[in-house]
Order: structure tokens, then C-alpha cells, then sequence
């Protein structure tokens, strides 16, 4: 199949070599620059456990204090991933969205209500993770650490490949690369090829999202189960 990928090259070129491998022919359109916020080390002695809804709040993360003792709740195995390769030891992830994530932190018995909780994100969320945490009796401090930038143009190259081979399935990660995505897709007239795709997306936030754009063919998945939704399409 021919699939368009929108996350930055360092969060899916692990997800291109595999596709690659298995015969797909991919194009990458990043669709968001991402931005560290440069904040101030962060002291997490206040804290009982820190919360990722994404690897780039990991990447950008700046700690006063060794991070290897401190819990972490990921929203997928990707974060949790990055999150081991960045020094984090005690990390535990859900499934890959942010309403299993608030689940399997209400649910832990490795926290007390009333408890700390660092939630560490973008700029751009498309759940209130922290606000649903509040309600249950916690208390979360929202760190934004990162800013995401649209882009939307196209390089001739990308071009090109999207006329050669006319794609079957994209993949959008946020609420704002899906906008971003729209913005390229009306910038270089690509509609007439594009909104009969399978979109594949993360929420039903971004789905309703392409409905209202007049795209019809769209599902929500899991992040790190790309291969598998394919599968079940060929």
C-alpha cells in the first residue's frame, strides 16, 4: 500500500524502516516543527509520579534530580520506550491512548489519592488528562515543555510522490498535525486524491475533526499498532 506518515522523522523512522520492509511505499510529511519551551529544570521532589501523553514531552524534559527513582506513567509503549532510553527506569504505559492512561493511573496501587502528579505535555492536547485527574482527587500541575509549529507546505519531492503513488492510508498523530495536514492538502489542490483515503487517527477529536472537513473514510487506532491496522485493510 502507499502510506503517508505526518510525525517528524525522529518519532516514525523506525515505523518507515519497518513499512519499507514489509513492501509499502511510504512518504513522510511531517506536518509540525517541534519547539523545547526551555524552561528551568524541573525539581521533582515534589512530585510522586511525572505523566507523558507524548515522546516529545519526554525528549524536552529538563530534571534538577536523578530521574531513575521517580514513576512515570506513558501514554503507549513508544513513550515508554523513549522514556527508558533517556534514563527513566520506573516507567509503566498504557495502551497508546490518553483515556487508558487516566485509567491505569486511577486504577494504580502505586499512587494515593491526593497524590503529586507532574503532567508533562505540548502546547497542543486534545484531552484534558489533567483536569480528569483533578476530579478523581488528584493533584496535577500541567508543565507544558514543548510548542509545536505547523508546517504547511510541500516539497516537489513529496509532490511528486504523492501523484506517483496516490495514497491509500495516512496516519495523524494530534489534533494539529491533522489541521496542519488539511491546511498542505488545500495549499497544493490536493483534495480530489486525498479525502477518499483511509485516514487513520489517534481521538475521536481528530476524527470529527476530518468529518467536518469533508473526509469520510476514517478510523481511530492506537499509536505503535500501525502494522497491525494494516494487516486487517490488505
Amino acid at each position: 500500500m502507499n502510506i503517508i506518515l505526518t510525525r517528524p522523522i525522529n518519532d516514525t523512522e523506525n515505523l518507515m524502516n519497518d513499512l519499507f520492509k514489509i513492501g509499502h511505499n511510504i512518504i513522510h510529511i511531517p506536518t509540525l516543527k517541534i519547539k523545547s519551551a526551555n524552561l528551568d529544570p524541573i525539581s521533582i521532589k515534589n512530585f510522586e509520579a511525572l505523566i507523558f501523553t507524548s515522546s516529545n514531552a519526554v525528549k524536552n524534559i529538563n530534571l534538577k534530580e536523578d530521574k531513575k527513582n521517580i514513576k512515570c506513567f506513558c501514554v503507549g509503549t513508544i513513550t515508554e520506550k523513549i522514556a527508558r532510553a533517556n534514563g527513566f527506569t520506573k516507567t509503566i504505559s498504557a495502551s497508546g491512548n490518553v483515556n487508558a492512561l487516566k485509567n491505569l493511573i486511577i486504577n494504580s496501587k502505586e499512587l494515593n489519592k491526593n497524590d503529586n502528579l507532574a503532567y508533562i505535555c505540548g502546547d497542543q492536547i486534545s484531552y484534558d488528562l489533567d483536569k480528569e485527574l483533578e476530579k478523581e482527587g488528584f493533584k496535577v500541575k500541567k508543565i507544558t515543555n514543548y510548542f509545536s509549529e505547523k508546517i504547511t507546505d510541500l516539497n516537489d519531492a513529496n509532490l511528486n510522490l504523492i501523484n506517483k503513488y496516490p495514497p491509500n492510508v495516512i496516519f495523524v498523530y494530534s489534533l494539529r498535525s491533522a489541521e496542519s495536514f488539511i491546511d498542505i492538502i488545500n495549499n497544493y489542490s490536493l483534495a480530489p486524491m486525498m479525502t477518499q483515503c483511509k485516514v487513520m487517527c489517534i481521538s475521536k477529536k481528530i476524527k470529527d475533526f476530518f468529518l467536518k472537513s469533508k473526509w469520510t473514510n476514517i478510523q481511530i487506532f492506537s499509536p505503535g499498532e500501525e502494522i497491525i491496522e494494516l494487516e486487517k485493510l490488505q
